[in-house]
């Protein structure tokens, strides 16, 4: 049972804008009910009455630090199973010769309610709080995962995937009506979990999932904008200009809006300010004006735009920032390699120095405050969450990881030395650090996770 009032003492590291990182080495945070009450920065600045006498106090030594819960703002759930496979395929051949037959296993209920609660558990362990989930096309399977979400503490927005063409038969839904009737039957099943008929308030929230224009017919495609026009809560997530291959094709389908993708998602009703367009690796300036002018966010998922797709595709990033689109950070579990957010900022960092030299020093690339901004507030903005994750401020829900970095051959970090800055320790984390190093997660004050012994 969780005490309704915790207090951490000690660092305390969290983003206040793209440019700005607070690094506090002896904060207080008062959490009540789940929710940050109080916060100081420091021993002076706490008043002795403000810890009150029945509040579990937890104190961080030195070398331990707490930060905001990740956020991933473009997961595929079922792909889990697969990461690593099929890196070297371009993107259509990847989804043939690998991906549909791994979902496609997703049709049977408990294979779903295994691999899902492994998924779950193992990307809170590696500090993911906070996840937009996209299922496979199996209605069931796509209830079993909110209900894990639900049920193991991690906040998310879950999707049954929406695909009605050009896919194998095994795997391809049988028509619009029926892939919007299941879509329909998810949004209530999730809006029906304990505490979850309120967007303003759920855990786990439903996301319309179109995976992309190639697997939508217009009918269906039209029929998801409807949903969504008489929902405007809902999350809309897909699949945007993410490998030439793609882009090449759904020009194809719908030559009518001579190659813009976001032509083409407006004219459904599928772009707002609660879409979240994962990868946006080739964008031409209108799209990115359009993107920016209705208030769609950017998944940004740099380990997947450079193993799979047909190229080195790293994504234009910092012109995003300066144009002020929301961007975050998405693992894309299958379609990259990894189900940690360290290895995404790695590979962010990569990709980023990889765009100054192709934009030839007109875009520098991201520094390591800027990257960790994208993987906590960032990625709550483009989630439309800022209001509650992302960041230390009173009023927010406390999604947070205790990290706890180490010394000698404790983890693959680099080793912890009696003469670190906190700003030094931090880095070492961030570039090297693993799961061994998270110590405790939460969401919403409740530990989801973590190498300690509860």
């Amino acid at each position: 049972m969780m005490s309704p009032i915790q207090v951490f003492q000690g660092a305390v590291i969290f983003s206040k804008d793209s440019e700005n990182l607070k690094i506090l080495d002896n904060a207080t945070l008062i959490v009540k009910n789940g929710r940050i009450s109080a916060f100081y920065e420091s021993p002076d600045q706490t008043p002795a009455s403000a810890i009150p006498a029945d509040a579990k106090i937890s104190r961080l030594p030195w070398g331990e630090f707490v930060i905001p819960g990740f956020v991933d703002t473009h997961n595929h759930a079922p792909q889990w199973t697969m990461r690593g496979l099929g890196q070297s395929l371009h993107i259509l051949d990847w989804l043939s010769e690998v991906t549909f037959p791994v979902e496609a296993r997703f049709n049977d209920p408990d294979y779903a309610s295994q691999i899902y609660g492994q998924a779950v558990d193992d990307f809170l362990r590696q500090g993911i709080t906070t996840a937009s989930y996209y299922s496979s096309r199996h209605a069931d399977a796509t209830k079993i995962l909110a209900n894990m979400c639900h049920e193991k503490g991690q906040r998310a927005f879950v999707g049954k995937c929406n695909m009605d063409r050009h896919a194998p038969a095994y795997i391809q839904e049988k028509s619009a009506s029926l892939s919007l009737q299941e879509t329909e039957e998810c949004i209530q099943h999730i809006r029906g979990l304990p505490g979850c008929s309120s967007p303003d308030t759920a855990l786990i929230n439903p996301v319309v999932t179109p995976r992309f224009a190639i697997s939508c017919t217009p009918e269906l495609l039209q029929g998801l904008g409807d949903i969504v026009k008489r929902d405007s809560t809902l999350a809309i997530q897909t699949h945007f200009n993410e490998a030439q291959q793609e882009i090449d094709a759904t020009k194809e389908l719908f030559p009518q809006f001579g190659g813009s993708e976001a032509d083409l998602y407006e004219s459904f009703g599928l772009l707002s300010p609660r879409s979240i367009l994962a990868h946006c690796t080739i964008m031409t300036d209108y799209e990115k004006d359009r993107v920016h002018a209705l208030g769609c966010g950017i998944a940004h998922c740099p380990i997947a735009n450079m193993t799979v797709g047909g190229g080195f595709m790293a994504a234009p990033v910092r012109d995003f920032l300066r144009r002020g689109i929301k961007v975050g950070l998405g693992t894309d579990s299958g379609g990259g390699w990894a189900s940690g957010m360290l290895s995404v900022i790695r590979q962010a960092m990569i990709a980023s120095n990889a765009r100054e030299v192709m934009s030839e020093g007109k875009d520098k690339a991201l520094t390591i405050d800027e990257v960790f901004y994208l993987a906590t507030l960032g990625g709550a903005k483009v989630l439309c969450l800022v209001d509650k994750i992302g960041s230390f401020e009173v009023g927010k829900e406390f999604d947070a990881v205790w990290v706890r970095t180490t010394t000698g051959l404790e983890s693959a970090m680099t080793p912890r030395e009696a003469g670190d800055t906190l700003r030094a320790i931090f880095e070492k984390y961030i570039m090297t650090g693993d799961d061994r190093n998270v110590a405790n997660v939460y969401v919403r004050g409740r530990r989801v996770a973590g190498t300690d012994n509860p």
